[in-house]
């Protein structure tokens, strides 16, 4: 019984860490003349627009959103293998 809160108590601090270590993993992307930082976490640090259009903000936004969360999943792949975990898919 004990090893089970111990094993969730342990979850819950490595879950812990990891968003703390997605928060501090920034990446910058530049796509069509707009730069975008934005954390793995996805929380986005600075935003110039160049004076360019909507939809080049839009895509340069997307863009960004799915490289941070490519990178999130890598550094969560690895937390999940540290922990013995084997989740198909991630």
């Amino acid at each position: 019984m004990f090893d089970k809160v111990k094993q969730i108590n342990d979850l819950r601090k490595k879950a812990k860490q990891l968003e703390q270590e997605l928060d501090a993993e920034v990446l910058e992307v530049n796509y069509k003349g707009v730069t975008v930082t934005i954390s793995a976490g996805l929380e986005i640090k600075s935003l110039d627009t160049a004076g360019r259009s909507e939809e080049d903000i839009k895509a340069a936004v997307n863009k960004a959103i799915k490289e941070a969360q490519k990178l999130a999943a890598k550094k969560m792949r690895g937390q999940l293998g540290d922990l013995g975990l084997n989740i198909p898919g991630m």
